[in-house]
């Protein structure tokens, strides 16, 4: 019953109740984002939704415009504190996830849960092996079971299986648990970059701003 129904409801009322507080952030955060160079306040990331549909998830711009799309060697994006595709603000919004907070958007539009598995981009659906696609039967999450106790520092086949791990014990205390770990993690603002040297260069622009 909590899986199929009060969990959304949970979202959507929690979502609500924060979207004051966000817009207070926005009024902030979005000019000093175009003031540094002059470039737009979000980035909209295509993203595999529920049952494999493609959404377009919100955040607000860590990235340079036009910066290059850098991968590591498993297809993840790279993601390193001396990154130079990083605005200045755009290092201070990653360390304390303050560019994932648009996402707040994506929980009312029924695109996204408050806690769920992160989602991947829409090229790694034909990269799923086994029961990986098992991660797409439910809403992804702003933030995760990987994201409280890991963060950054799992390979991306690792972070699969512990979603399905989630799925598999899904509970209210469970998201509980989560979200209080996950609020922990952000204010010690622990593995937030990993400095991972087996990356590749990728045409498309902007990608992981």
């Amino acid at each position: 019953m909590y899986k199929r129904f009060f969990k959304r409801i949970l979202d959507l009322a929690l979502a609500i109740i924060a979207l004051p507080f966000w817009f207070i952030i926005l009024v902030i955060v979005g000019p000093i984002i175009y003031f540094q160079d002059k470039g737009s306040i979000f980035y909209n990331a295509p993203r595999l939704g529920k049952d494999g549909k493609v959404f377009k998830m919100y955040k607000f711009r860590s990235m340079k415009m036009n910066a290059p799309d850098l991968r590591n060697e498993d297809g993840s994006t790279f993601n390193a504190e001396d990154d130079p595709r990083l605005t200045k603000i755009g290092r201070f919004i990653r360390k304390t996830s303050l560019d994932e907070t648009p996402q707040l958007l994506n929980i009312i539009k029924g695109d996204m849960s408050i806690i769920g598995p992160r989602p991947d981009l829409p090229e790694h659906y034909k990269l799923y092996e086994g029961n990986e696609e098992r991660k797409l039967e439910i809403r992804p999450g702003v933030t995760g079971y990987n994201q409280a106790y890991f963060r950054n520092t799992i390979p991306w086949k690792e972070r699969i299986q512990n979603d399905i791990y989630y799925i598999d014990h899904l509970s209210f205390w469970l998201d509980i648990k989560i979200l209080f770990k996950t609020a922990v993690s952000v204010l010690r603002r622990e593995d937030v970059f990993v400095n991972n040297k087996n990356m590749k260069s990728s045409k498309s622009k902007n990608a992981g701003m």
